[in-house]
This record gives structure tokens, sequence and C-alpha cells, in this order.
């Protein structure tokens, strides 16, 4: 599914009305129809509802959902905002088609506004500003929101949240956005309902189809996107019925150090589950029982020194390799990091503290091998690339550094965001809370290495390893909960998973 910004939110309405052809005060008319369909799905006529409309489109589908309503028999109140003696030609169309009605319950403020009273058990729908605008709430509006965020009633935002923004909202003022329960968004997701510190601010979110223009929504190139099941289903390689492990490919995981010995297991056994015909793990001496017994399956390659990562190896035999979950961060380390990485000629999958080696030798980032895989979570991120002071900022930076040195940076959340070197961001969609518990990044840093052994491009492996890894997150928290899952969960729900995008 594509992500569109505001601007080409604009455009495709507008390819729209010129290609159906359609009037553009019908496709107004249709949105209305399916904005009042999804609230008299959950809200009976008993509920009184407040209807506030601002002076552009958004303001137009409110009018028009309040007259629907009233059609339908609810009691609904109306305000129209318009305060500046200029509505929107649609917004006036259907101010007019509202008072044809003469009703008495419709008010059309232009200079005092006396706010109602809002209680619980009452529905306000928020129809002030959509998605074009473009900086704070400020005045008499941002004195609106906050009322209305004071009150107990439900809201339900048409749309956008009136004051959030599509995507930048690094100066906005949040304290003048609306926190709505329910968001009822037409056509796409907007951007900045990806991001974690809007989740508040945008309650549950219903997409609501109103049959924009599949032909434009072709045609425009959107740099953002959310990847879904039948997006991935098509990319999995088929395993060959007389294949052998020599031809299933050979990956090398270098993780963990003295006490860390459980980041190498996550990974190692992620690596396996993905389909790796042969694992490989370089460690240090320490940790060899513990891998051992925990992942018969896999080779162990010992380090010369009995704690830590040392000294590069050989890579010639390899077909992939991971690299950094529990490193450690000794200048040692370090040196063998970097020498390893340049003398890599498989895909690399750098983690954890490969990136926090990074960071701390930020000149070496000029030496990253293109189609390098970067899985940081957000404070890695920063760390290697500088304070942000929200996500929007955040994935900005992702996507400068996978520009940077032409390789790919998975930022880890909620919506895990794959960032591609020509500019385009693909979001996930699976996963849950549940998986933010420590081992987590070293499976997601397995599955993709594995397969990247198995034979994937670094694009697909990221796609598939990010959405393989969120839905035997899923899978699990089924069965067990948010709360008690496991990294190692993950890794015994992951043939699950593969079975779900298989079957």
């Amino acid at each position: 599914m594509k992500i569109f910004t505001s601007a080409q939110i604009h455009e495709l309405d507008k390819y729209t009305i010129d290609h159906e052809p359609i009037k553009s005060i019908d496709l107004m008319e249709r949105a209305a129809k399916a904005i009042t369909q999804a609230i008299t799905s959950e809200w009976s006529s008993a509920t009184p509802m407040v209807v506030f409309a601002g002076p552009g489109n958004n303001g137009g589908d409110a009018l028009a959902v309040a007259r629907m309503l009233l059609d339908a028999g609810y009691n609904v109140q109306t305000y129209l905002f318009n305060i500046s003696g200029h509505l929107s030609e649609d917004c006036a169309a259907n101010r007019a088609r509202l008072t044809d009605k003469k009703i008495k319950s419709f008010i059309e403020v232009t200079q005092e506004f006396e706010p109602p009273r809002l209680e619980e058990g009452m529905l306000v729908i928020d129809g002030l500003f959509g998605s074009g605008l473009n900086k704070p709430l400020a005045g008499g509006f941002a004195s609106l929101v906050k009322y209305i965020n004071s009150s107990s009633a439900k809201v339900v935002s048409i749309d956008v949240p009136s004051g959030l923004m599509t995507e930048d909202n690094s100066i906005n003022v949040r304290a003048n956005i609306i926190r709505a329960d329910l968001t009822l968004t037409l056509g796409q997701k907007k951007l900045s309902f990806l991001f974690s510190e809007n989740q508040q601010l945008i309650g549950r979110v219903k997409v609501l189809d109103i049959r924009l223009s599949k032909e434009g929504i072709d045609k425009i190139d959107a740099h953002y996107s959310i990847a879904e099941e039948n997006d991935i289903r098509p990319l999995l390689l088929k395993r060959n019925p007389y294949a052998h492990k020599g031809n299933m490919g050979n990956a090398l995981i270098i993780a963990g150090s003295y006490g860390m010995a459980g980041a190498s297991v996550m990974a190692t056994k992620a690596c396996l589950r993905s389909g790796a015909g042969k694992v490989t793990t370089h460690t240090p001496k320490q940790n060899s029982v513990i891998l051992q017994i925990s992942v018969p399956e896999a080779i162990i390659q010992f380090d010369r020194d009995e704690t830590i990562f040392s000294e590069a190896v050989d890579t010639e035999d390899f077909d992939a390799l991971g690299i950094g979950p529990g490193l450690g961060t000794s200048e040692q380390t370090a040196i063998a990091l970097i020498t390893q990485i340049r003398g890599t000629q498989c895909p690399i999958v750098a983690d954890a503290d490969a990136i926090n080696i990074l960071a701390n030798h930020r000149a070496w980032l000029q030496q990253m091998p293109k189609g390098i895989i970067f899985t940081p979570h957000p404070k890695e991120l920063q760390r290697l690339e500088g304070h942000s002071n929200d996500s929007f900022e955040l994935l900005s930076k992702a996507l400068s550094l996978a520009e940077r040195v032409q390789g790919y940076v998975i930022l880890k959340g909620h919506h895990s965001a794959l960032c591609l070197p020509d500019g385009h961001v693909i979001f996930n969609s699976t996963g849950n809370a549940g998986m933010a518990t420590a081992g987590s990044g070293d499976v997601l840093t397995g599955i993709i290495t594995g397969l990247l052994a198995r034979g994937y491009k670094q694009q697909d492996a990221c796609l598939i390893g990010m959405y393989l890894h969120g839905l035997a997150g899923d899978i699990a928290a089924r069965e067990l909960g948010q709360e008690s899952l496991m990294a190692g969960d993950i890794i015994h729900y992951l043939p699950y998973a593969f079975k779900k995008l298989r079957d």
C-alpha cells in the first residue's frame, strides 16, 4: 500500500476528478457516505453528536456527514467556523445543502464562539482541518482543540486529527492537536500515523475506500509504502526438491562476547530457522559450551580470545555474514570489526554493537561496502547519526544513511522501516508490543542473514525478514500473550510464519 504526502493526496483527488470523471462535490459526497456508515456502525441514534467543521474541504466533509446523520435520525449539533469569511467551494455548497433543511442545530461561527457542553456519552466529530495543514494550530482553533481534548466525549476525526500534519510534526505544538479515539482516514494511511509518538493522537484507525482512481494511485511515485502479505508472498523462493545443504547457503554469524552468549545463540538459531543450509558461528572460547548445547545444528568457530571477538576471519566460503549482536565495543573488537567488514565479499548484516562501534568511529562509514544492511533500533541510530527530536527526523536520518552508504537501513520499531539506497521507504505491517524484549533484534539479524545465504537479494531479504520476524511475533503473541513473549518464542514460531506465507 502506497503512502502519499499531502501534496500527492491533492494530486490523486484531482486525478480522480479529472479522469473518472466526477465532480469534486460528488467525490466529497462519496467520502461523506463512507464516513457516515463507519460512524453509524459504531454509535446508535441515541448518542448525541457535535460536529465541528472548518472552512476547507475537511469542513465540507463534516457538513455532509452532519446532513446524512440528521437524515438517519441522529441528534446532531453542527458548528461551522468561518472566521475569515471565506469557505472552500465545496464547503460552501455543503453549508447550503445543510441549511436548506432549516434546522435549528446549525451555527456558523464568524466572531464570538460559545462552546457547547461536551459530556461523557457524547460523540464529537472533528472536521476542522484535514491533510492539507502545514503549520501548527494557534489562537481560537488551538483553544477549541484543548477544550475538546479536556472533555469526556469520544472523538472521531475525519481523515486526520485536526492539528496533526501528515508528514513532519517536528515543529508542531502537540497540545494543539486533537486526540481522537477513532480516525476515519480516506484512501490510505498517512505517514505520521506510523510514528509511535502520534499513536495517542490518532487512536484506532480505519482506512475508508472512497474509490480514488486506481490508475492515479499506480501512476504517482510514492516514496513511502507499507509491505503487506500480498507483497511478500511472491518474493519467496521455491525449495528445490533435490536440494542438499551445500546448495542452500552457508552463513557466518559473528556474535557474542563473554556474558553475552545469548545474543549469538539467538542469531544462530534464527539463521538456521530461515532456511540456510549451514550456519557457522564465530564466538569467543568462553561461549563454546553454551553454543554447542543450545544450537547443536551449528558449527562453532572459536575466536583465539577467551572473551571477545578479536580478529577478522576468512569469509571466502560463506554466502552471507551477520555481525554485531553481543560483540561489545572494546577497541580490539572495533579493529577486528572494520577489518572484517573491509575483507568480506559476501552480503553483510551489521547490527547492535557493530553499529555502536561505527558510532564511535564515524569515519569508517566511508569504508562500508555497497549493499550493506544496518538494522539499528532508534537509540543505536541516534548514536550513529545524532539526536532526533521526533520519529520523522529519525526516519530522515536513516534514509540519509542508506543513500550515503548505498546500503539498506532497517529502522526497528512498531512499524519497522526499510530505507532503500534509492530514497524509498517501505514500512512493515507485522509485529506487536510483545516483541519489545531483549534479543528480538538478534533474531532479526539471524533471519536476514539466513535469507541472504539462501540466495535472496538484499532488498528482498530485508523485506521478507522483517515481515516474517513480525509475523512470528504476532503468532507467538496470539498463543502466549504479549506480556510473556520472549525472543526465543519468535524463533519458535518462525516456522509457522513461513508456513502461513507458503500456504
